[in-house]
């Protein structure tokens, strides 16, 4: 448990103050942050001249909630509905079944569980067996609700670390809106359901492989966030699996086609996130979370031009396991030549913008290659040829003049 008893320096002015809500088993306090004027320092308390905004709100009276939190109103709170009054904020919101879904699709973290299902659809139609629309929608839902899961249980861990990260504050959990005795039943009925669907009506390798997944992004990857920048390599592997899902549900195997689709996905999880990570290194280092653009900034920026450009030598392999025809190597050359130019130049000058540019590159750079690679299918070209040979047998065999040459043997 993070201690958040011992006090900032006297130099340092503090960010927050705390409250002790609850005590644990062994009684130690558990303590929240509380935005209260505490945070700003002394001098600059005093109202502007001429803001009108300052006085007005310093007029207003102050009253005293039953927590001790000073509190002034839901009148006075600005009309934002995801920010909450202080004396709201730590607190459990009343349950809104109306909202519950909305609520569910956060705690899922539906934009990455979409990520996730759509790398599995390519993995399920890049595979060279026959493809049924039932067993591709069940085995999708069964990977978004492995998905959902891992999120679920992601957040219920990272809550402490969550509130103190202006990119994560306002999280479901953080704000109290759901329990985390909720999210805990919530990630348990979509995990499990997920498995069984996989099992029971897909193949245990797809099952085994979504339940590997979701225990490794949440027993392995979230508390090594906190203890090693190793953990960018284990999420890798976690961003790796979904496509590996997608061919075990077509085929019941894996083979090297499949291998290939998830090293792409292996590698473009590092430029990708390297970027991110950079631009939010105050949001990370507040929260303790060891990150390479923290601890090891050198490191970042060599690891992230260095699968840019791996990703270029993977795209060429493809060819050799019969998993496209070789147009895909060729154009897919412009798009990593571009994209391991704003790798290179990421790392010649990490700054927030050439960060930003990377990262913006990766959202549009993989679907536009997972896009070249569906229309470079092998298989496909295979079928589309042996149609074409099959037709023009039978036009000549059915027209020709001379029905003794051996045509139909073409």
């Amino acid at each position: 448990m993070a201690d958040y008893s011992s006090k900032a320096p006297s130099s340092i002015t503090p960010q927050h103050t705390y409250k002790v809500v609850s005590r644990d088993r062994a009684g130690n306090d558990l303590r929240r942050i509380l935005p209260t004027s505490a945070s700003v320092p002394a001098s600059s308390t005093e109202p502007l001249q001429g803001d009108s905004r300052q006085e007005t709100d310093n007029n207003k009276p102050t009253t005293i909630a039953e927590d001790g939190v000073p509190a002034t109103g839901v009148d006075d709170v600005d009309a934002d509905p995801e920010v909450l009054p202080p004396n709201q904020l730590w607190r459990e919101q009343r349950l809104d079944l109306a909202k519950l879904p909305g609520y569910y699709m956060k705690l899922s973290k539906i934009r990455l569980t979409g990520l996730v299902v759509i790398s599995a659809m390519g993995g399920y139609y890049m595979a060279p067996g026959s493809h049924d629309f039932f067993t591709f929608l069940l085995a999708m839902t069964g990977t978004g609700l492995t998905s959902c899961a891992a999120n679920t249980i992601n957040q219920v861990f990272e809550v402490p670390f969550d509130s103190q990260m202006d990119r994560t504050r306002n999280r479901v959990l953080v704000r109290g809106l759901l329990s985390p005795l909720h999210a805990v039943g919530f990630a348990t009925v979509a995990g499990s359901t997920g498995a069984l669907l996989l099992y029971n009506w897909i193949n245990p390798l797809t099952a085994a492989l979504g339940v590997g997944n979701l225990a490794l992004y949440t027993l392995l990857y979230t508390p090594m966030k906190r203890m090693s920048i190793a953990n960018t390599w284990v999420g890798s592997v976690v961003g790796a699996i979904p496509p590996l899902m997608g061919w075990a549900a077509c085929t019941g195997q894996l083979e090297a086609g499949a291998w290939v689709l998830a090293g792409i996905l292996y590698s473009w999880q590092f430029p990708h996130f390297n970027a991110l990570s950079w631009r939010l290194r105050p949001d990370y280092s507040r929260a303790g979370y060891c990150m390479m653009s923290v601890t090891n900034p050198d490191l970042c920026r060599r690891v992230a031009l260095r699968h840019c450009l791996l990703i270029t030598t993977i795209c060429s392999l493809a060819p050799f396991t019969n998993l496209t025809t070789w147009a895909f190597a060729f154009n897919s050359l412009p798009l990593n030549i571009y994209f391991s130019y704003l790798g290179w130049k990421f790392y010649e000058d990490a700054n927030n913008q050439s960060a930003r540019r990377l990262f913006m590159a990766s959202l549009w750079h993989l679907p536009t290659l997972l896009l070249c690679m569906f229309i470079c299918k092998k298989s496909l070209h295979d079928k589309d040829k042996k149609d074409n040979v099959k037709a023009f047998t039978d036009f000549v065999v059915g027209f020709h003049p001379f029905p003794v040459l051996p045509f139909h043997r073409l």
